[in-house]
């Protein structure tokens, strides 16, 4: 984990705790450093304050997945799929679905 990344993420959140961009960054940093229950935490406050981040979904479910947690993954992703198709991202939802397609 970056100290000084992390450090920054924390400042940003200390002033607005639902800052879903400081939260995803957070999250990121705990998972490059193999926290795997801190990332989760943070990657599903994002989720709480933004459903429709669709990389919160597919980074919540990478960390499922590694946590051996594939029902769980499969059901982030699914929610995280129809956002995808509501939003009309092509891009997000073919990772989503190549991730889905995993869980099986």
């Amino acid at each position: 984990m970056n100290a000084d990344r992390a450090a920054a993420l924390r400042a940003m959140l200390d002033e607005d705790p639902e800052d879903a961009f400081a939260l995803y960054g957070l999250a990121m940093e705990h998972k490059a450093g193999d926290d795997l229950e801190a990332a989760e935490a943070l990657l599903r406050r994002v989720l709480a304050v933004q459903p429709t981040h669709l990389y919160g979904h597919y980074q919540l479910a990478e960390v499922l997945l590694a946590d051996l947690r594939p029902d769980e993954a499969a059901e982030v992703l699914d929610a995280g799929i129809e956002h995808a198709r509501g939003a009309r991202d092509g891009k997000a939802l073919s990772e989503l679905q190549a991730l889905r397609d995993e869980c099986e």
